[in-house]
């Protein structure tokens, strides 16, 4: 398969040249992403894509399960590695090869003349979370999948550390392992980043923005993060609905700092636009606010082919969202979050709605954006606290699954609140492991509910403040939910004291409350919060829900958890 033409940037260009007819071979487990890594490689160096299994099933007429079924592994991979020397002797190209070729040593030495290996390496929860949405790996059709994985993994990963380069493989968006593996072939290669004329100060240099893909068929979108994504946004709503409208909903603090840019933009591309101004805060999130928005959507003018577009933190993204499912039995809409929060977490997946005097978010409806442009530039005018707030969040992904993430926060968090390349790789990252989730578990039937990490909590704080901002905003609440869930899963045995303070230390770090008593003016005890938290979304025939850990990254869901239990759990909480 040849890569469409296109542009290359200069030390790509002075790579490919180095290459010469060597290939870049992608090797490692099945699950580590090198399909997917692969095909946006070759993209970006303008080089032939081939997949070896692929070619394989093309030429033998069945798939690579039938195969094995009729003929046998032995079989297979005999063919396998003709396949594979037929196409390095084809070069230069990206190829992709099966997780068991690189165990031939007549292929690895095949390789080592007319290529460059790399492999993806991934640790076990990756690939399992990978592969299991696939039925097309026969060596995992097992009544052990798991056991038999990490066999495979013991006897494979000694020879696929025989590659040239490794890049570790993990849940962040391709294209940044695709940058990954440029830089260490550059590296390799001796291929200098050439020097770039500095631009005249009225045309600033902007690098282009990561992109986050949710994965979820005829209706995945991008997420876009970056900074001036407002200023592009005309372009990109039109690149996606020519000749649509939009309709604004924003709040009057964010239409101060962004709604001109916005309009600027449209107006730009021609683009009709109506703007709804909101008032600020939690209280729009509500049966009258529903309405005020739903109301003026339609005194608009917008027609089913039209777009809302929610300008604003995940208040104005929830509200918008739902009424765009709702006007007209569903709108398409964009989000444009200016928040981290709504950044990283309610801008993505969907998840729209209102709250009502029972509980938070208890009214709405699942309504996924047609695209999410995450204005990185947006964060700057942010208020401190409300950063902060929405760091909760990023912290979040990786006390639920992803341990190497927490680290790099731990390490670089600084650097995130600072701006600049950490800032965007975090939500990137972020943003990246909630569509994944999302992807596999859209409505939240399954392992999406591991996403409210510390919202069990965190919602019954919120309710019984009232949504009172001065006193606990919603990333705040969160990072309260996630120290008690960390100390409840410690109480009940699941998890040690010393992940439990390695949590605390960091959330106290970046300024973010870790006690129920560090809320201005609390006074309810634990039978209000035991009362409000049976309001949850979660709670399943009665039965609360919580969101447990047996340490960092390793979370879990944990259903009928006893109501005497958690009374004990919050005296103690409020007691200490």
């Amino acid at each position: 398969m040849n890569a469409p033409a296109q542009t290359r940037h200069p030390r790509d260009a002075a790579l490919v040249k180095a290459l010469g007819e060597r290939c870049i071979v992608l090797v490692g487990m099945m699950g580590a992403g090198k399909t997917s890594v692969g095909r946006r490689l070759a993209q970006r160096l303008g080089l032939p894509y081939a997949d070896a299994d692929h070619e394989i099933e093309a030429a033998a007429g069945m798939t690579i399960p039938e195969i094995f079924a009729e003929h046998g592994e032995a079989y297979f991979r005999d063919g396998e590695r003709r396949v594979i020397a037929r196409l390095l002797a084809n070069g230069p190209r990206v190829l992709a090869t099966g997780g068991g070729a690189y165990m031939n040593e007549s292929t690895r030495a095949a390789i080592a003349r007319a290529g460059v290996s790399i492999w993806l390496k991934a640790d076990f929860e990756v690939l399992m979370r990978r592969v299991r949405k696939r039925a097309n790996r026969p060596l995992l059709q097992t009544p052990d999948p798991e056991g038999t994985l990490r066999r495979l993994m013991d006897q494979r990963y000694p020879v696929y550390a025989l590659a040239e380069i490794t890049i570790t493989s993990r849940e962040q968006p391709h294209e940044m392992v695709v940058e990954a593996i440029v830089a260490e072939l550059a590296t390799r290669f001796s291929v200098d980043e050439p020097p770039v004329a500095t631009p005249a100060p009225s045309e600033p240099a902007r690098p282009a923005p990561a992109r986050v893909r949710v994965e979820l068929g005829a209706r995945g979108y991008d997420i876009l993060i970056g900074p001036g994504l407002i200023a592009e946004a005309g372009r990109l709503i039109h690149d996606l609905a020519p000749g649509a409208a939009c309709a604004i909903v924003t709040d009057r603090n964010v239409a101060t700092r962004h709604l001109a840019a916005l309009t600027e933009s449209l107006e730009g591309a021609d683009i009709r636009h109506a703007p709804i101004v909101m008032a600020p805060g939690e209280g729009s999130k509500s049966y009258a606010g529903f309405a005020q928005a739903c109301d003026a959507i339609i005194a608009a003018r917008m027609e089913r082919g039209d777009l809302v577009v929610a300008l604003g933190g995940g208040v104005v993204g929830d509200l918008a969202g739902f009424a765009a499912a709702s006007v007209r039995r569903g709108l398409r809409f964009v989000q444009i979050p200016t928040s981290l929060l709504a950044q990283v977490d309610s801008s993505v997946g969907g998840k729209t709605g209102i709250n009502s005097e029972h509980g938070k978010n208890l009214v709405g409806a699942f309504h996924q954006p047609a695209l999410v442009l995450a204005d990185t530039s947006a964060l700057d005018t942010l208020p401190e606290r409300e950063f902060r707030a929405g760091y909760a969040e990023v912290a979040k992904y990786g006390l639920i699954d992803d341990a190497p993430f927490f680290d790099w926060l731990e390490a670089r968090w600084r650097e995130v609140f600072a701006g600049g390349p950490a800032r965007v790789e975090a939500i990137a990252r972020s943003c990246a492991a909630k569509a994944a989730v999302v992807a596999r578990d859209e409505t939240e039937q399954g392992d999406r509910a591991l996403l409210n990490l510390g919202h069990t909590f965190g919602h019954a704080l919120e309710r019984l403040t009232t949504y009172d901002g001065a006193r606990l905003v919603h990333g705040e609440g969160v990072a309260i939910g996630m120290a008690c869930a960390f100390r409840f899963s410690q109480a009940l045995g699941h998890c040690s004291g010393q992940d439990v303070g390695r949590i605390e230390a960091h959330l106290k770090a970046v300024g973010l409350p870790t006690r129920i008593s560090d809320i201005p003016a609390w006074s309810f005890g634990a039978t209000d919060i035991l009362e409000a938290m049976y309001q949850d979304k979660k709670v399943q025939r009665g039965a609360l829900t919580f969101i447990l850990a047996r340490g960092v990254g390793q979370s879990f869901i944990e259903k009928g958890v006893d109501g005497a239990t958690v009374r004990r759990f919050l005296e103690a909480e409020l007691a200490g």
